[in-house]
């Protein structure tokens, strides 16, 4: 595997931090596949997590072709979030409505996290563009759960 040099060390850093973060959307998207009792956002929740996952397989391959190491595991910060959930879950239960809250805030974070990547005005061009076309999966799973979320307020 070849080295990474400064001009690619910052893309390597980025992609590395996006597939962090993506990580743990999948692994949010399981676990609330497990716990959602409506069949159809369990099956979206499945369908999401795939998604994730393929956005961190085109992730870690464009780390590699710039000579690093791509990340192959989620944050510790949401592993102990999930942790607090599963305490959180078994003192007061969980409901659709608390898992939709939470895939929501889960999705904006990670909406907000792609965004100031795609920012980063010191991101190759061709890093960009492979952050580009990952970035309609993230921005869409955000637009669905927000309005999931919206209109069941409306109607509770």
């Amino acid at each position: 595997m070849l080295n990474p040099d400064t001009s690619t060390s910052h893309d390597i850093r980025i992609l590395n931090s996006l597939i962090e973060t993506t990580l743990d959307s999948a692994d949010g998207y399981r676990r609330s596949a497990e716990e959602a009792s409506n069949s159809r956002f369990a099956t979206e929740f499945r369908q999401r997590a795939t998604e994730r996952e393929q956005i961190v397989t085109r992730l870690q391959d464009t780390v590699r072709s710039l000579g690093g190491t791509p990340e192959d595991n989620g944050s510790v910060l949401a592993a102990a979030h999930r942790a607090f959930l599963t305490i959180r879950d078994r003192a007061t239960g969980s409901d659709d409505k608390s898992v939709l809250d939470e895939v929501d805030r889960g999705e904006s974070y990670l909406n907000d996290k792609w965004q100031t990547a795609l920012q980063d005005e010191q991101l190759s061009a061709s890093t960009r563009s492979v952050l580009d076309q990952c970035y309609e999966s993230v921005r869409s799973g955000r637009d669905q759960w927000a309005a999931i979320n919206r209109n069941m307020a409306a109607t509770s």
